[in-house]
C-alpha cells in the first residue's frame, strides 16, 4: 500500500543530533531519510546483500555510506558514541538481553533507543481495511502492552511510548531512554 516509508518515518529521532546507528538498516531508505538531519547515520545489518543494496540506494542518492556488517548482540562501535539508536520492524533479536545491554553501552548519556514495531492502519478503503485486517492476524497491529517495556527497564533505559498519527495509520514508537 506504499505505507511502509512513512512508517519507518515515524523512527526518527527527536533531538536529529549527533551520530545515528540504524539497527537492521536494511535497503538503507531511512538512512538516506535521515543522513541530512543528523551528522552522520551508520547502518549495521546482518545480511551483506542488504548492505549491497543500501549502498547502491545510498549512492544513487548522493549520500557517502556508512555501513558495516555485524549483529546487534556484538555491536562493533565504542561506548557512548551514538545520540540516536533506531529499529524499524525488527525480529525477535531486539528483545535479547544481549542487544539491549549493546545498545545501551554505545548510546550516549540522554540518547535515545527507538524501537517502530507495531501499526494501527486507519485508512478507510477495501485495501486499507484489508491490510489492517492483515496485520492483527500476523501480530504487527493492537495495542501497545507495558510488558513490552520491561526488557528495556531490566537493561537500564526509561522506557515510554509515543503514538505517531499519520494519515492512514498509527505507529507505536516504542522509546528507551538512557540516563546521564
Amino acid at each position: 500500500m506504499g505505507q511502509w516509508r512513512n512508517w519507518q518515518s515515524a523512527a526518527a529521532p527527536s533531538s536529529q543530533t549527533g551520530d545515528l546507528l540504524e539497527l537492521g538498516s536494511g535497503p538503507g531508505h531511512l538512512l538516506a531519510d535521515l543522513s541530512r538531519s543528523v551528522l552522520r547515520s551508520v547502518g549495521i545489518d546482518t545480511s551483506m546483500q542488504m548492505l549491497k543494496r543500501a549502498q547502491r540506494n545510498l549512492v544513487h542518492r548522493g549520500i557517502t555510506p556508512m555501513l558495516t556488517q555485524g549483529r546487534a548482540q556484538a555491536l562493533p562501535f565504542l561506548s557512548n558514541h551514538f545520540s540516536d539508536i533506531i529499529a524499524t520492524f525488527p525480529s525477535e533479536y531486539i528483545v535479547d538481553p544481549a542487544t539491549l545491554a549493546e545498545a545501551f553501552r554505545v548510546l550516549q548519556p540522554r540518547g535515545e533507543f527507538v524501537i517502530v514495531g507495531l501499526i494501527q492502519i486507519t485508512g478507510n478503503s477495501l485495501a486499507d481495511r484489508f491490510a489492517a485486517w492483515l496485520y492483527r492476524f500476523t501480530g504487527q497491529s493492537g495495542e501497545p502492552q507495558e510488558e513490552w517495556k520491561i526488557p528495556l527497564h531490566e537493561a537500564g533505559f526509561r522506557p515510554r511510548f509515543e503514538i505517531i498519527e499519520q494519515e492512514r495509520a498509527r505507529v507505536l514508537r516504542v522509546v528507551g531512554l538512557k540516563p546521564d
